[in-house]
């Protein structure tokens, strides 16, 4: 198995199966479940208000909170005071919290929430959020993590990131210090990205705060549309499919003998990604809206992206973190152990990575096909989802074209 250098730290292994086998069967899977959806799925199935908010599992949050803030200092202890060789502050910044949170939120529900020591600041509000920001900057702080990780010249220098860290903390201690926590809800690049992951979360909680066992598309379900929240989505299928592009041989000769230099072109490449991503969103929901006869489609779906996001992200970090989680505990707790190369094998993670992009893109095609049957008039509904499975087939080839690309 052959790797290469990504995510500011660690390696990615390549797939061993032929490309055309992946693409066969993710095509299929996305056929079959189209052609049965519309047979058989004339109404919708799925409601938010049944899931309840989804919930990080029951434990003391202040406790959890102290915790986290030590660890946090601990992590900038690394990056201030730690070796040039051997330094575990990228390894717990981009591998236990970035990749970290993932399974933890899919798992447990939104846990930046519980954990998140901003949190323990009082909730004293200065002046209403405006609705209008929406997820706005946690989009921003999203795209920012990612240029940091996947485009700046020395990602894991711990320069690099005690300025990032500086620049988070800055802004979510302001937007408290003036909104209160209805700040973090959706200015916290990572909490909205936790609480988004968490709606597929099993665990939820009522109006009543009663704790249940949900099904995870009444929690998809309940992602409320709002100003931001496509371009928040769009920014993480657009940075995962930039990392995949990012690797390959042409892309790596551009980035070392292009005019604008690798920092250049690899920003001006990074936004690309992300408006590509955005611009065949956008063109394909206008589609299905002159279709179906309805208009503003686009903020209702996004929800929709959310499973398909989660695909990419597992299929992108998921031997990063078996192995590189690994190496952060190793080297956080200063172990003396070696890292097991061999943990996962090459089977194992082709497996993994293309049963997430499709198994994501078959879950985003049955939410769309729910929300689908109840906003569109019942004549239209079929109709008005074939530019939806278009868009749905596009991301599934070009995340699996970008997993080889490499």
């Amino acid at each position: 198995m052959t790797g290469v250098l990504a995510h500011g730290v660690g390696e990615r292994g390549d797939l061993p199966i032929p490309l055309f086998y992946a693409y066969a069967g993710a095509f299929a899977a996305l056929v079959a479940s189209f052609l049965a959806l519309g047979l058989l799925w004339a109404d919708s199935r799925f409601r938010g208000d049944r899931a309840g908010r989804a919930v990080a599992l029951r434990w003391p949050d202040r406790p959890a909170r102290v915790v986290t803030l030590l660890l946090a200092a601990y992590t900038v202890g690394w990056l201030l005071v730690g070796p040039a060789a051997g330094n575990a502050g990228p390894y717990l910044v981009y591998v236990l919290f970035w990749v970290g949170l993932v399974p933890a939120s899919l798992l447990f529900g939104p846990v930046w929430r519980s954990l998140s020591p901003f949190r323990l600041l009082p909730d004293r509000p200065r002046r209403p959020l405006p609705a209008r920001l929406g997820y706005w900057p946690a989009a921003v702080g999203l795209l920012a993590f990612t240029w940091m990780e996947l485009v700046a010249p020395e990602p894991a220098a711990p320069l690099t990131l005690l300025v990032f860290c500086a620049g988070y903390a800055t802004v979510q201690l302001a937007g408290t210090f003036v909104y209160g926590h209805a700040w973090l809800d959706r200015g916290d690049p990572f909490e909205a990205y936790s609480t988004l992951v968490g709606h597929l979360s099993p665990f939820g909680r009522r109006a009543d705060g009663t704790r249940v066992l949900r099904n995870p598309f009444d929690g998809l379900d309940a992602v409320a549309p709002a100003p931001g929240l496509v371009a928040t989505v769009c920014v993480l299928l657009g940075g995962t499919g930039y990392d995949g592009f990012s690797t390959s041989p042409a892309w790596v000769n551009a980035l070392q003998s292009g005019p604008l230099g690798r920092t250049g072109l690899g920003t001006l490449g990074l936004l690309a990604a992300v408006a590509a991503v955005a611009l065949l969103y956008a063109a394909c929901l206008g589609l299905a809206g002159l279709i179906g006869g309805a208009r503003g489609l686009a903020p209702r779906f996004a929800h929709a992206l959310v499973p398909i996001a989660l695909g990419y992200l597992v299929a992108h970090y998921f031997s990063l973190f078996v192995i590189e989680g690994q190496r952060t505990l190793i080297l956080a707790l200063r172990l003396d152990l070696e890292v097991d190369q061999n943990a996962v094998g090459p089977a194992t993670i082709a497996t993994v990575q293309v049963l997430a992009i499709v198994a994501g893109h078959v879950a985003g095609v049955v939410a769309a096909h729910d929300r689908s049957v109840r906003l569109l008039p019942p004549a239209r509904a079929v109709a008005g989802q074939i530019p939806l499975f278009v868009l749905m087939l596009a991301y599934t080839l070009g995340g699996l074209t970008l997993l080889f690309a490499a």
